[in-house]
């Protein structure tokens, strides 16, 4: 188990725990309409779902499970929550970004049950886990990544007020930092240098949550939307960690062609 893997694993447990002790579904997946029935038991339902997946993900014998039934639960999320609001609201940008949350999160936990799980015999079952099942999963995480981005854009002024207040050029930053995100997604998705731009993503969210998210929540211990903010940027980071993990093998600087031939320049381990 990698750093990535646990850290993905407490965040989701994380945010359980705070839907469990708000008495609310976790921010990442607001709003919830209050029409819905059963509304109240959803979401303790909810929360104790992804505390104990959370958990289970961090045990081999649990392992595929927690991560199929949280994959399902997230795609459940993306279709019956994020998809209509895009659908009546499509140039709405922060839509967009709230499902691209969503997606890496599903996308780390689809690439853990495609790991873990035997693969099966029949050939649908086969194109969700295994390599064919890990390939769907980056693309998912892959098409995530540019909604961050442009964000960063839509929203430069709000983007550059989160930057650390030492650093200098503060647009300068979210604009680099948005196009760092748009230029990972498209390595991902293209197969140009896959495996370095799921890194590098890695590295630029656990920055974020290192120099802003952690020290807003320092500054508010108490504020359930930081301890939230804490533990989705710790997801995120989680997932990607998780993708770049899963072209282990596979050298630095790969370029994947197309008819799924490699030019493979520098070998990694």
């Amino acid at each position: 188990m990698g750093l990535g893997h646990a850290v993905f694993a407490v965040a989701l447990a994380g945010l359980g725990v705070l839907s469990l002790g708000s008495g609310d579904f976790a921010y990442v997946s607001q709003p919830v309409p209050a029409w819905v029935i059963g509304r109240g038991l959803l979401v303790y339902a909810s929360g104790a779902l992804l505390l104990a997946c959370g958990a289970g993900l961090l045990w081999p014998r649990t392992l595929a499970r927690s991560s199929l039934v949280l994959t399902l639960y997230g795609m459940a999320s993306m279709l019956l929550l994020h998809a209509p609001r895009i659908a009546r609201e499509p140039l709405n940008e922060v839509e967009w970004f709230n499902l691209g949350e969503i997606a890496t999160i599903v996308a780390g936990a689809w690439i853990l049950f495609a790991c873990a799980a035997p693969v099966p015999a029949s050939r649908w079952r086969k194109a969700v886990v295994g390599e064919r099942g890990v390939r769907l999963a980056r693309l998912l995480f892959a098409l995530a990544l540019p909604p961050f981005g442009l964000s960063h854009f839509v929203y430069a002024k709000a983007t550059a007020g989160m930057v650390p207040s030492w650093l200098p050029g503060h647009l300068a930053w979210a604009y680099l930092t948005g196009a760092g995100h748009v230029a990972a997604g498209l390595g991902i998705l293209l197969g140009v240098l896959p495996r370095l731009a799921a890194t590098l993503e890695a590295l630029m969210v656990s920055t974020f949550l290192l120099t802003v998210n952690v020290p807003d929540l320092v500054g508010a211990p108490r504020d359930r939307w930081q301890w939230t903010e804490v533990f989705v940027a710790s997801a995120i980071g989680g997932a990607a960690f998780l993708v770049a993990r899963s072209y282990r093998g596979e050298r630095w600087l790969a370029i994947h062609l197309p008819g799924g031939a490699r030019s493979l320049v520098r070998r990694g381990d």
